[in-house]
């Protein structure tokens, strides 16, 4: 029987999701832990990987067992697992639902700041800079969802299948004060370090080093720029999962950052 689990990381602790060798990893945590509290190795597959640092505001996975529990396995593992993942819950599906290939839609949030602030360092990326070019940066986020090869904003785009991502909208939200920024992108699919080069480039033409016309000459022609700077992962959220049989809510009091206008009041630029 399949049990799909529905969770949040915050991922600054962690070598990303996918268990490796020598380092740390979301996968491996819970892994282990499960394994304690059913008394058998357990694999899980995860919805995605995630880059060193970079957290998850909603993320599944799921495992494959004979038999269920009884008892409740969402409290033990909260119990057991430490502060920086949380189980929010834990459902059974049916056998061909598949955390990773039957995702329809993935949300990033990335988040950075242009003053310094010992609060925000580990939940949103720090930039020195003032006087950007946001009108600019908002014309470079609209040209996204217009095109579907990635390839040349993609670390090793050669392992990868194919490059087309369908990019089904973007957005740039600011604050009241021109301070922090929240860039936003929903495809179907995502590449290795996509989204951190993407707003690597944002970055790069809010200061003014790189123009919103390279920016398509280089999605239009597939021609990688000259230098390709990924921005800082912390402040990179999955944030959104979104499955064909299933679209559960956020748990954004769990977010740790800003995902909803509690805090801030983001406006759409």
């Amino acid at each position: 029987m399949r049990h799909f689990f529905h969770i949040g990381y915050h991922g600054y602790n962690y070598r990303g999701w996918q268990r490796q060798p020598n380092v740390t990893s979301v996968q491996e945590v819970i892994e282990d832990t499960l394994s304690k509290i059913l008394k058998k190795p357990i694999i899980i597959l995860g919805c995605g990987r995630t880059d060193a640092m970079v957290s998850a505001s909603q993320y599944f996975f799921h495992i494959d067992t004979n038999e269920g529990w009884d008892f409740d396995l969402k409290f033990r593992l909260n119990k057991a697992l430490p502060d920086d993942i949380a189980v929010f819950d834990v459902f059974k599906v049916e056998d061909d639902q598949h955390a990773r290939f039957s995702v329809s839609q993935r949300t990033y949030d990335f988040f950075f700041h242009t003053y310094k602030d010992p609060f925000l360092a580990r939940t949103s990326s720090f930039y020195l800079l003032d006087n950007l070019d946001i009108e600019n940066m908002k014309k470079a986020v609209a040209l996204f969802p217009k095109y579907e090869n990635y390839g040349v904003f993609c670390k090793n785009p050669d392992k990868h299948n194919t490059t087309i991502c369908k990019v089904s909208s973007t957005q740039l939200y600011i604050d009241p004060k021109e301070e922090r920024f929240r860039f936003e992108i929903s495809a179907n699919r995502f590449l290795k370090t996509m989204i951190r080069i993407l707003a690597g480039k944002i970055i790069e033409i809010g200061r003014r080093e790189f123009t919103v016309e390279q920016l398509e000459h280089c999605l239009a022609t597939q021609m990688a720029p000259k230098t390709i700077i990924p921005a800082h992962p912390q402040g990179l959220y999955l944030s959104k999962v979104v499955y064909p049989f299933l679209e559960m809510p956020v748990r954004s009091e769990f977010a740790g950052v800003f995902q909803q206008n509690k805090e801030i009041d983001w406006k759409k630029i």
